[in-house]
C-alpha cells in the first residue's frame, strides 16, 4: 500500500532507488541522451561485425558515457548560468541602491567633462 500511495502522490521516479530523475536537474536528459547514444552504439558495433555479445557490451559502454558526458555538460552550464544570473541580480541590486547619489555609476561621465574641458 505504501509503494501505491507514493506513486499517487507524484513523488518522482527514482532510478535505482537513489536518483529522483524528476527533480534532479539534468538527469531527464542524460538519461535519453545515454539511451539514445546506447542503441547507436550498439548497433553500429553490431553492423560493423556481428558480434551480438560485444555489441551489447558496447552499447552498455556507450550509455555510460553518453549519460556522463550529457550530464556534466549540463551540469557545467547550469553552474555558469547561475553565475551569471548571481552577476545581474547583484548588479540590478546596486543599481537600485546607488542610483540617484554620488556614487552612481551613472553620474560619473560628467565628472571626467569638467576635467576634459580644461
Amino acid at each position: 500500500m505504501a509503494g501505491g500511495e507514493e506513486a499517487a502522490g507524484g513523488k518522482g521516479f527514482k532510478l535505482l532507488g537513489i536518483l529522483d530523475v524528476q527533480r534532479t536537474p539534468c538527469a531527464r536528459d542524460a538519461i535519453l541522451h545515454g539511451a539514445g547514444g546506447s542503441v547507436a552504439a550498439g548497433m553500429l558495433y553490431f553492423l560493423a561485425t556481428s558480434r551480438v555479445r560485444r555489441s551489447f557490451d558496447v552499447g552498455l559502454a556507450g550509455f555510460i558515457l553518453t549519460t556522463l558526458g550529457s550530464w556534466f555538460y549540463c551540469r557545467i552550464n547550469n553552474a555558469k548560468l547561475r553565475v551569471q544570473q548571481r552577476v545581474i541580480q547583484e548588479g540590478i541590486r546596486n543599481k537600485v541602491i546607488y542610483e540617484g547619489t554620488v556614487l552612481d555609476p551613472s553620474n560619473k561621465p560628467k565628472a571626467d567633462a569638467r576635467s576634459g574641458s580644461s
